[in-house]
Formats: structure tokens, C-alpha cells, sequence
């Protein structure tokens, strides 16, 4: 199934995303190659298990990509035009390797371009860790800004 056409979109909905990652030493280590973030604090078990987490973090950066990832599928696969912006990034709270990521968006603005062929909606994007006693902890929020393409006319 696609994502969701500008139409499809309402203000004030929370879409809950139904994927959800475990986060591995190999992915956090992986993404911080790849990006050559050699943070200590990511990375070096010893130099993490002095400050005051007691361990590895995993890349914040990673954390918000996830979050993005996950959410593809109930909102832009297939129906985007570009990601325009992510604003207000925040992270509350710490990501550990093994914890358990799954996310939800809610619509909190949209409007026509000017020449009206194309949507712009922006969701408020939260990713949590779920946790065993039920209440999963806020880990990463933003505000994720799209151009989204219009249902085409032949109404495919």
C-alpha cells in the first residue's frame, strides 16, 4: 500500500506506525562508521561506562533516521517529492543497544503550494522505547516537513 496522498492527510491525527526496530551494537556502530562519527560516547564501552549513563549510547542521529524510517509507510512511500525540513529536534531521553524503537506521527499543519498542483504537511514525528512496564519512554521528537504529491486525477 502507498503512502498517503496531501489529501489523505488531517490535521490533528496520530498515526501510529506499525514497524518497530530492534537497535544492535552492529547498527549503532554501522551508522557512526558510515556517517564517521567516532564519538567515544557511542562507541567505546570503557570511556561510556564513566560518564553518567554507565554505558554506550546509541547515535541520537540514528535514533531520528529510525524514526523516519519507520513512519514511511503510513505516510509518504510512494507520494512524497521531498523532505523539506526537520525542526524542534529533541531527545529526551537516552537509547541503549537493545532497546526496542517504534514511532508515531501526528498531522499538525498542511497547505496547498501556491500553484496548487502539490501539498506541503508537516507531522510531529515521536519515537519511544518500549519499556517492560508498559510505559514506553519518549527517546527522539521533531517536526518532519513534506511536499507531498495530490491524488491524480484518474484517481489511482
Amino acid at each position: 500500500m502507498p503512502g498517503r496522498y496531501y489529501e489523505e492527510f488531517t490535521i490533528g491525527e496520530t498515526i501510529e506506525h506499525a514497524k518497530r526496530r530492534t537497535i544492535s551494537e552492529a547498527d549503532n556502530q554501522r551508522f557512526c562508521d558510515m556517517t564517521m562519527n567516532q564519538q567515544p560516547l557511542h562507541l567505546d564501552a570503557d570511556f561510556a561506562e564513566e560518564t553518567q549513563f554507565g554505558e554506550r549510547l546509541v547515535n541520537g542521529l540514528y535514533t531520528m533516521s529510525l524514526a523516519v524510517g519507520v513512519s514511511i509507510p503510513e505516510t509518504t512511500d510512494g507520494t512524497i517529492v521531498a523532505n523539506l525540513s526537520y525542526d524542534a529536534v529533541e531527545h529526551p531521553n537516552p537509547v541503549f543497544h537493545g532497546d526496542t524503537i517504534h514511532a508515531q506521527s501526528t498531522v499538525t499543519d498542511k497547505r496547498e503550494t501556491s500553484d496548487g498542483e502539490r501539498g506541503i504537511v508537516t507531522m510531529h514525528v515521536e519515537a519511544f522505547k518500549i519499556v517492560e512496564d508498559g510505559d514506553d519512554v519518549l527517546v527522539c521528537e521533531f517536526d518532519r516537513t513534506v511536499l507531498s504529491e495530490k491524488r491524480p486525477e484518474d484517481g489511482e
